[in-house]
């Protein structure tokens, strides 16, 4: 396959904007592991610019990085083996090292946990149970690692019952054209406004049917759309349509939320149903226009490109930890809301870096990041 750079920096920006939406979970007053003294309720608001399509880009972007990894394995086995070992092994160390101080923090703001973490780490972490409600261990944000490992896994047993071109022959016509935004618009909103309204994934592998509907599907038109020069056309073609249903689905959320703040809906069905329609309908539009923008402008390398693209899930794996811990450290400072957030976005940047720096010089750390093994860099 010949590299798209555009879908290159549609993934670097992917996962920067979850960093900085969950910099923004620390204001808002939904659930996170740490929150600020006083929420913010007009907070919401910003984070609607991404909340309703974030995840889903993600595993869009993710079955796109597939394709091209699986177009340059050496058979599908290969292609298994490197996506085990470049995803449980990083899963399995953040479960382990990375993630305990989230839920220590958790526990010792909301929770009343008196114990030092180094007790919590060696004593309580790995119960295989819960305390005060919270399941240790954990795997926090790194769901997404686990969920991206066994579709990967579901995809390799597809690929190795069928060898054929067909598949790919059959999402180039059913994507062509218009197409490749109306009909994942329709899906999602069948199935997240006429079939369920949950409003929530659990992050429970098991006990997370809703979200898998919308997860694997995205994960396999990413993959497709890696092989399909038309469906990618069709995005450069209709991304200002797609921009603006996406522009103005935001703008109702907003008014909505301005009108009833942090969900205050009155019992009116048309409100209801009209922020389930925007929200689900602003997912795909919001992700129909940026990989038309990603076809239409980013398809050209930059010296920080591949800086930026390998740095991606060493960032991903670090920055929820970092977020937490930093929150925990600035709010018995009392300096408020917008100081927090002017120090945080910052601490996060930077500690992400160095986790990223630090971790790729050091070989035998390397695969514990997401990174190649040393060895094989030079092949």
């Amino acid at each position: 396959m010949e590299r798209h750079y555009g879908m290159d920096w549609l993934r670097i920006g992917a996962f920067g904007l979850l960093i900085l939406y969950h910099v923004g979970m620390v204001f808002v007053p939904w659930g996170f592991q740490v929150k600020t003294a006083q929420p913010i309720a007009w907070a919401e608001i910003p984070m609607f610019l991404t909340s309703p399509w974030r995840l889903t880009l993600l595993f869009v972007v993710s079955g796109y990085a597939s394709r091209a990894l699986a177009a340059k394995s050496r058979g599908i086995g290969a292609f298994f083996r490197n996506r085990t070992a470049r995803l449980i092994v990083p899963l399995a160390f953040g479960i382990a090292v990375i993630v305990p101080p989230q839920a220590w923090v958790e526990l010792s703001t909301q929770h009343g946990y008196a114990a030092g973490f180094l007790h919590f780490w060696t004593r309580d972490y790995f119960r295989f149970g819960t305390l005060d409600g919270i399941v240790l261990p954990t795997w926090n944000h790194l769901w997404f690692v686990l969920y991206l490992w066994v579709y990967t896994a579901a995809l390799v047993v597809t690929m190795w019952l069928n060898r054929s071109s067909r598949g790919q022959a059959l999402f180039d016509r059913v994507f062509a054209g218009w197409r490749a935004i109306a009909v994942p618009a329709a899906y999602l909103l069948l199935i997240e406004t006429v079939l369920f309204h949950r409003p929530e994934d659990t992050h429970d592998l098991i006990n997370d049917g809703v979200a898998h509907l919308r997860y694997v599907p995205a994960f396999l038109f990413g993959f497709g759309l890696a092989g399909s020069p038309v469906v990618l056309a069709a995005f450069a073609r209709h991304w200002r349509t797609a921009a603006a249903v996406a522009g103005l689905c935001f703008a109702m959320i907003a008014a909505l939320l301005l009108r009833w703040p942090d969900f205050t809906f009155p019992d009116s069905a048309e409100v209801v149903w009209t922020y389930r329609i925007v929200r689900h309908l602003e997912t795909w539009t919001a992700i129909a226009a940026l990989i038309g923008i990603a076809e239409s402008f980013w398809n050209r390398d930059h010296r920080w490109r591949a800086t930026l693209a390998e740095a991606t899930f060493p960032f991903y794996i670090i920055h929820q930890t970092i977020i937490v811990v930093v929150e925990a450290w600035l709010k018995p400072l009392n300096i408020g809301a917008t100081a927090e957030f002017a120090l945080l976005v910052p601490a996060t940047a930077i500690g992400c870096w160095l986790f990223y720096d630090i971790g790729r010089r050091i070989g035998w750390l390397r695969p514990f990041i997401g990174l190649r093994p040393a060895a094989s860099l030079s092949r």
